[in-house]
C-alpha cells in the first residue's frame, strides 16, 4: 500500500474507478469509518446554515435558484434578520455559521464583511458559500474573520460543466477555489453524484481534485432534479454509489469535514446513519427562518417549520443514539 509524505492512502484514478464498482464494497466502509475515528474521533460537528438569499446570477441548469426560473419566489434577508438568527443558533449551542446564499450581487464585500465581523464577536465560527468571488473580495472577509469557504466545483470533466453550466467554466471554478486556499481559509468544494452524462471515471476525476486543491471540507450528495429546471425529467443520483464516493474522500482525505449531505437525506432518511458510517463527521442543519427556507429550493425537499433550539436538541440525541458524540 503506498503512501504520500504525510501519510496519506495513494490511489490513481483507475483504481478509484474499480472501487467505486466493486460488487461488495463493505470492507472499503470499515476502513473508511476506521480512518475517520482514527484521524477524526467520534464527534460530529453540527453547522447551522443559514440561507440568507435565494437570488442568483447564474443560470445552472441543476438548480433550482438559477436566474432563468420564473416560478421561484425570491428574498433577501436583512442583516439584522440575518443577525438575529445567527445569535439564535450560537444561543442553542452551534459553534459554526454557514452563511450561504445564491451569487446575489446585492451583497458586496462589505456587507458581507460586517455580518462575518459581527458572528465572529459571537463567538462562532463562520463559514461562507456565497459563489465565485473576487481575490480580492475573498480576501477582504478572510480579513473580516470568515474561517471557512465552501464552493463546490460540481463535476471535474469539463465537457460536462460547460453543458451545465452557461455561466462560467471549470477553470474559472477551479482558479477560485486555489485562490480560497491561497488565502488560508479551510477550503470545501464537493460535487454531485448521478448528474446526466456523468460516468464513474468522472468520479473519479472529482474525488482526485478534491485531493489536488487540498480540501479541508468535501460535500458530496446526489443529484435530486427540481421540476423546473431543464433537468427536471431527468433520474436522482443513486444514495449507495453517494457513500462510495464519501468513502473513498476519507481516504483521500483523512482529516477532512465530510458532511451527511441535506441532499442524501432526502432521497432516504435512513441514509442518515450509512453515510455516518462511512466516513462522515458533519452535518448540516437549516436555521433559517420560515418562510426563506421553504423558498431556498435548489432541490425539492420536505421540510419542517424552523425550531433552532428544538431542532438542535433532536439532532444531538440523534447522534448520541448512533455512538457518537455531537458537538
Amino acid at each position: 500500500m503506498e503512501s504520500d509524505v504525510n501519510g496519506v492512502r495513494k490511489m490513481e484514478k483507475k483504481e478509484l474507478v474499480q472501487m467505486l464498482a466493486l460488487e461488495d464494497f463493505e470492507p472499503v466502509y470499515r476502513r473508511a469509518d476506521a480512518v475517520r475515528r482514527e484521524n477524526t474521533g467520534d464527534i460530529v460537528h453540527i453547522r447551522a446554515i443559514i440561507e440568507f438569499s435565494n437570488i442568483c446570477r447564474r443560470q445552472c441548469l441543476y438548480c433550482g435558484l438559477n436566474s432563468t426560473n420564473e416560478k421561484a419566489v425570491r428574498y433577501r434577508m436583512s442583516v439584522k434578520e440575518i443577525l438575529d438568527t445567527a445569535r439564535q443558533a450560537v444561543d442553542a449551542g452551534y459553534r459554526t455559521i454557514v452563511l450561504q446564499s445564491g451569487e446575489d450581487p446585492h451583497f458586496h464585500k462589505e456587507t458581507l464583511g460586517e455580518i462575518v465581523t459581527a458572528i465572529k464577536e459571537m463567538g462562532a465560527a463562520v463559514t461562507l458559500s456565497c459563489g465565485e468571488l473576487t481575490f480580492e473580495e475573498l480576501r477582504y472577509l478572510k480579513n473580516c474573520g470568515a474561517d471557512r469557504y465552501l464552493l463546490k466545483h460540481e463535476t471535474a470533466d469539463p465537457e460536462l460543466y460547460d453543458r451545465l453550466h452557461p455561466c462560467g467554466t471549470l477553470k474559472e471554478r477551479v482558479e477560485c477555489l486555489k485562490n480560497i486556499n491561497r488565502l488560508g481559509y479551510e477550503t470545501g468544494s464537493g460535487f454531485m453524484i448521478g448528474l446526466p452524462g456523468q460516468t464513474l471515471e468522472t468520479i473519479a476525476s472529482d474525488l482526485l481534485l478534491l485531493k489536488e486543491l487540498n480540501c479541508k471540507m468535501a460535500g458530496i450528495g446526489p443529484f435530486i432534479p427540481h421540476p423546473d429546471t431543464p433537468l427536471a425529467g431527468e433520474k436522482a443520483g443513486d444514495t449507495e454509489l453517494t457513500k462510495r464516493a464519501v468513502a473513498l474522500a476519507r481516504l483521500l482525505l483523512p482529516k477532512a469535514n465530510l458532511p451527511v449531505t441535506t441532499s442524501l437525506g432526502v432521497v432516504n432518511r435512513e441514509e442518515k446513519d450509512n453515510a455516518f458510517a462511512c466516513g462522515a463527521n458533519v452535518i448540516m442543519k437549516k436555521v433559517t427562518p420560515d418562510p426563506y427556507k421553504q423558498a431556498y429550493e435548489i432541490y425539492p425537499a420536505k421540510l419542517e417549520k424552523t425550531d433552532v433550539i428544538g431542532d438542535r436538541k433532536k439532532l444531538e440525541e440523534q447522534i448520541r443514539q448512533l455512538g457518537r458524540i455531537p458537538l
